[in-house]
């Protein structure tokens, strides 16, 4: 065996898990991503979807997918710098801008690669990053591939942010980058805070709106558009795989930054273009945001009615005001086995563990879809409660 395979083979975690019967990942649906799925046969309700509008079943998004594979194929054979660029593509783009109050914005494949590619080669060498120690995977990733000078700042901590303001060189670009939703914890950043520091030490603001836009301002324009600071935000991201029902992701800024990302950014340039079917249900999906402002009304209904609930029956759930509602658990293997005994009870939600969290900030994430009923989440909060009273975590 090879000195790489005989140190890959030591890693035993998910054996160990599986041994003891509490291995959550990859369980496959055999169904529609929907409030209810269908896993080994069996249904099961689905609270760990970030479909947050539930419009991944939707007829007209369906459709707008199958009727785009019929004009223009599968695939685009090749990436946006090149051939593959369609005007479907473009409008979209368009349209996004307009949607968040931006110039212009440029498409990418996944969401992931859109924080990646741009973090990656927005700053140089001389310049600075600033940003939240709890950020999503993608950013950090690409501020990881960046030349300039990283600075952490402690999570949604105005005070400590401002500190690593004033470690930056007079002069230089700094850029600060934060989640507008947390996907994990579900807090919102403190945004009209950050503008004002951010205005006070000449600074620039990228906000990742995976998690807000379709949920929060208005018709789901976004946390920046919630507060009002859509035109002191640099940059705005988006990703298609939550409320638009999709797969892929935008960024959205001034005409000269985007032109600049689209000729420098690497998974741009070398990543095949985002598919037909992806951008059609994307765009559908926008049409249905506009046009249906009822879904998030209902959206919201629900979030206030589970926040309640959960606080009622006692669960910590941090300091969530959004459709993500973390239940701590602060250990890894008793959340590994209570999302096992939830899906005995017939509820789907997500673990969340070490390294993803501190280990001693191990979670279940809770997630709620403007599809999902009251009578739905009625008896999800029964059976947590159940569960978490026979671990301890809440009183009996």
């Amino acid at each position: 065996m090879s000195s790489l395979r005989d140190k890959l083979a030591k890693y035993n975690e998910p054996q160990k898990a599986k041994a003891a019967g509490i291995y959550p990942y990859f369980r496959e649906i055999e169904s529609d991503q929907d409030t209810v799925v269908k896993i080994d046969g069996k249904k099961v309700l689905m609270f760990g979807s970030n479909a947050y509008l539930g419009l991944t079943n939707h007829p007209k998004v369906k459709e707008a997918a199958i009727d785009a594979i019929k004009k223009y194929g599968t695939g685009c054979a090749g990436s946006r710098f090149l051939n593959g660029t369609l005007d479907i593509h473009v409008k979209l783009e368009e349209r996004l801008a307009e949607f968040v109050g931006k110039e212009e914005a440029m498409s990418f494949s996944t969401g992931f690669q859109v924080n990646e590619g741009v973090l990656s080669c927005l700053t140089g060498r001389e310049d600075y990053i600033i940003w939240d120690e709890i950020n999503h995977a993608s950013i950090i990733e690409g501020i990881r591939l960046s030349f300039s000078t990283k600075l952490k700042f402690k999570h949604n901590d105005m005070e400590s942010l401002e500190k690593q303001l004033q470690k930056c060189e007079a002069g230089k670009i700094k850029l600060i980058v934060v989640d507008g939703v947390f996907s994990m914890e579900g807090d919102v950043a403190k945004l009209p805070e950050i503008v004002r520091l951010a205005k006070q030490y000449n600074a620039s603001i990228m906000v990742d709106e995976a998690h807000g836009l379709g949920v929060f301002g208005a018709q789901g324009r976004g946390v920046c558009n919630h507060f009002g600071v859509t035109d002191d935000v640099d940059l705005v991201m988006g990703t298609f795989s939550k409320s638009f029902a999709s797969l892929g992701g935008f960024i959205a800024s001034d005409r000269d930054t985007i032109n600049y990302l689209r000729h420098h950014a690497r998974t741009y340039i070398f990543s095949a273009s985002i598919t037909p079917a992806s951008i059609a249900a994307a765009n559908a999906s926008l049409d249905i945001m506009l046009s249906e402002p009822e879904r998030i009304e209902h959206l919201w209904k629900l979030t206030n009615y589970a926040l309640d609930g959960f606080r009622r029956i006692g669960c910590e759930i941090g300091h969530t005001a959004t459709p993500i509602i973390p239940l701590f658990i602060r250990d890894n293997n008793l959340t590994f086995l209570i999302v096992k005994e939830l899906f005995d009870e017939g509820i789907f939600v997500n673990p969340v563990v070490s390294p993803a969290v501190a280990s001693q900030d191990t979670l279940i994430r809770f997630s709620l879809m403007a599809t999902h009923t009251i009578e739905q989440l009625d008896f999800a909060l029964d059976a947590i409660q159940k569960i978490f009273r026979k671990h301890n975590l809440i009183e009996a």
